[in-house]
């Protein structure tokens, strides 16, 4: 099973989306891949990313090659993973200093 795969669910670790949940949609070379949020369910959209930036996680849904945001969403609330992607932004840890 390859971990990198169209349709594999990943969290962003690196970048202004860090701690959302995205979609893999395209796979571009080795090193970049393009995925979604969609938008209006993670706030993530659609763009180019590292794939150092992603943590997969072990859910995937079938999805066509660069599919459409609409043609996501809908899949998404087939296999009821849309509560899954809706999770909540992790909030930096507060660095406290010993003295």
């Amino acid at each position: 099973m390859a971990l990198i795969s169209i349709g594999r669910v990943c969290t962003k670790l690196v970048g202004r989306d860090s701690g959302k949940r995205c979609l893999i949609i395209n796979i571009l070379d080795d090193n970049f891949v393009m995925v979604t949020g969609p938008k209006k369910l993670t706030g993530v959209r659609r763009r180019k990313v590292n794939m150092k930036h992603l943590m997969p996680l072990n859910k995937t849904i079938r999805i066509r090659k660069n599919a459409s945001d609409e043609a996501i969403t809908k899949a998404l609330g087939r296999r009821k993973l849309t509560p899954f992607m809706k999770g909540e932004k992790r909030e930096p840890a507060s660095r406290s200093k010993k003295t």
